[in-house]
């Protein structure tokens, strides 16, 4: 028997990449993501029989536990897969065992998983030990496992191993913003089966926006009829043409209650908590819409829900200055009864012990302009509109407490002095997070520095174009829990998705995965054992199972690095790196598209007088890893000048 422990507390930065491409110390046969706590390697493999019995106590609990370990353990291997309770007297393939004694080690999501030569036991606490145990042991399978149809003359065997395995933190979520793009009941699905993979239990949906209200409320069917719809169109997003009059608002959808509640018992089969988003008072432009009379300003009537064309101001940064009026009105208390009707009915519908209420980059030029506002600051004695809408979320704060749930909001709320129960997700730095905890509140970490997917993983002549980049190494560097706090306040982490510029699921797989790995692994791996050779190593196994699985992906990460400058007689110089080292980059100048047998990068290129693309490509030995990438110097010219 051999112990198997990686490298310990290299920083994400460092670290020989090359050893990672290359397979080095890392036995590409046990690649699981997120890295287990303990893993020891045993001799010899166990050998998947034609006829698997897997024996499991007969619980509800169980249900999907069973039906995942069947799926995938018969459909690619053509493998018979039955299940028997533990009163039978069979000798069993597989073996799941809830402990009749706690494991103190392995808390609620914990579990043991020993793979011999003849059999596999999985043991946990509790249900969702046992199905994170499943997902480690078939990421210990050959990636054809994660195979929709029969593959013939595979040799289905795992390596021996035992491995103890438990979560850094609790909370660690995905939000899913089904607001800005509506995506359908089945595709949210599909979402959550990717995401259980990594082994994260929340799924925040950011439920409504400026660019729709995506869940039916009954008593305000003008917020589905109205609010859920606008008009479709191709190009950048927040910088589309104003939709005319007679353009048809038949882009869009909602969920009904009922679709709810099939979308929360399906997370809850696969151990994720569905946290719902209402969000405001800003973000409100679609309730708006749909009825005028939220609203401070007068003219709201004429509001139609947003199309992607631009209706922020932000060249003065944040707060944006508005260019119409997409808040919730603080002093009209036809808001608060609106709010409670909502509140009350989405608290129904979510059983997880937080509502978030949103809160983040509420305008308030309007309200500086409003005489109901002046009025409400006069009567309850606010000497700013930071204080102003610390009044509205104290309401929102008690209304939902009122319905016996918790209340969150992102970070800006604490700009309004909430009490410590208010739960906080800080997304603006991890600055606001260590705030609110040193403060005593309840804190997720989602910072924009580490964690927003919806920014651009390489350069942006190959991405959907956003404000900022976010490359797969700089995610992996993601600490949830801040030096200096006591972690208790720290809930956990999370990884965002905005979909301003993601039009559809495959476009959400590509922005999520691989980064969301590299959070899942921040959030779930102890900290010591992070190790960014090590985990890119695994990727690269892991790119091979969402090949077979045909889950999109970034391949982002082999992209090369632009870096211009100029020489002291002004000669344009392009300096080219990659994310990951041990690969070649190829280019030309010419025209022409450059394979392994054009001039190989070695130093900083200096462009020709007259060339007018750049092209550059990425090779692994003999292999093409990258895009074939095309730069136009035009452009090199214009980053050149910044």
């Amino acid at each position: 028997m051999s112990t198997f422990t990686f490298a310990q507390a290299i920083a994400p930065e460092s670290g020989n990449i090359a050893e990672a491409a290359s397979g080095t110390n890392i036995p590409s046969e046990i690649a699981i993501i997120p890295e287990p706590v303990s893993v020891v390697k045993n001799e010899g493999h166990f050998v998947l029989p034609a006829n698997v019995t897997i024996q499991s106590a007969g619980i509800p609990e169980l249900k999907q536990v069973l039906a995942f370990l069947q799926e995938r353990l018969s459909i690619p291997t053509g493998s018979y897969v039955s299940v028997v309770n533990n009163a039978t007297g069979v000798t069993p393939t597989i073996k799941l065992v809830l402990n009749d004694k706690a494991n103190p080690v392995l808390g609620n999501e914990g579990y043991q998983l020993s793979v011999s030569n003849s059999h596999i036991v999985i043991k946990a606490n509790k249900a969702a030990g046992l199905y994170y145990g499943a997902q480690s042991l078939i990421q210990l399978f050959p990636k054809e496992i994660e195979s929709k149809e029969l593959v013939e003359d595979m040799d289905w065997k795992s390596p021996c191993v035992g491995i103890t395995d438990y979560p850094r933190v609790g909370w660690r979520g995905l939000m899913f913003d089904v607001a800005r793009h509506f995506f359908t009941k089945e595709e949210v699905k599909q979402y959550i089966n990717a995401m259980v993979r990594y082994k994260y239990n929340v799924l925040h949906l950011h439920l409504t926006d400026d660019e729709g209200w995506r869940i039916e409320i009954k008593g305000f069917p003008k917020l589905t009829e109205v609010g859920a719809w606008s008009v479709k169109k191709t190009g950048e997003f927040g910088n589309f043409s104003v939709p005319g009059a007679d353009e048809p608002r038949n882009y869009g959808g909602f969920y009904t209650q009922e679709d709810i509640k099939e979308l929360v018992q399906y997370a809850q089969e696969r151990f994720v908590n569905i946290l719902p988003e209402i969000d405001v008072p800003g973000h409100s432009l679609a309730a708006i819409s749909s009825y005028p009379e939220l609203s401070c300003t007068p003219g709201a009537e004429n509001y139609r829900v947003r199309s992607g064309e631009r209706i922020m101001d932000w060249s003065r940064g944040a707060p944006p200055t508005a260019l119409v009026d997409n808040t919730l009105c603080p002093a009209n208390e036809k808001v608060y009864s609106f709010l409670d009707s909502v509140i009350t009915q989405v608290a129904a519908l979510f059983p997880f012990e937080y509502l978030h209420m949103g809160g983040d980059e509420a305008p308030f030029n309007f309200w500086e302009k409003s005489d109901a506002i002046k009025a409400l600051m006069q009567k309850e004695g606010l000497k700013n509109m930071h204080q102003v809408q610390g009044y509205f979320e104290k309401r929102v704060q008690g209304i939902v407490e009122s319905k016996g749930k918790k209340f969150m909001g992102w970070d800006e709320i604490l700009d309004g002095n909430m009490s410590p129960s208010a739960a906080v997700m800080s997304w603006r730095g991890m600055k606001y997070g260590t705030e609110a905890a040193l403060k005593k509140h309840d804190v997720v970490m989602s910072p924009t520095t580490y964690a927003y997917l919806d920014y651009m993983q390489a350069d942006v002549i190959t991405e959907p174009k956003v404000y900022a980049s976010l490359r797969l190494s700089k995610s992996y560097e993601f600490d949830p829990v801040p030096a200096g706090v006591d972690p208790k306040y720290i809930k956990g982490g999370q990884a965002n998705l905005w979909t301003e510029q993601v039009y559809n699921i495959r476009q959400a797989e590509y922005m999520t995965w691989p980064r969301g790995m590299a959070i899942a692994e921040s959030v779930w791996s102890p900290r010591e054992k992070k190790n960014w050779t090590n985990f890119f190593g695994r990727v690269e196994q892991h790119f091979k199972r969402l090949d077979i699985a045909e889950t999109k992906y970034a391949p982002s990460v082999y992209d090369p690095i632009f870096k211009v400058s100029r020489s002291a007689d002004r000669q344009l110089l392009v300096e080219l790196s990659t994310e990951v080292a041990g690969l070649d980059i190829y280019y030309s100048f010419d025209n022409s598209f450059p394979d392994r047998f054009y001039p190989k990068y070695t130093e900083k290129l200096s462009v020709p007088k007259d060339a007018g693309m750049l092209r550059v490509i990425t090779y692994k030995g003999k292999q093409p890893v990258g895009r074939m990438l095309s730069m136009p110097v035009d452009e090199l010219n214009k980053r050149a000048r910044k």
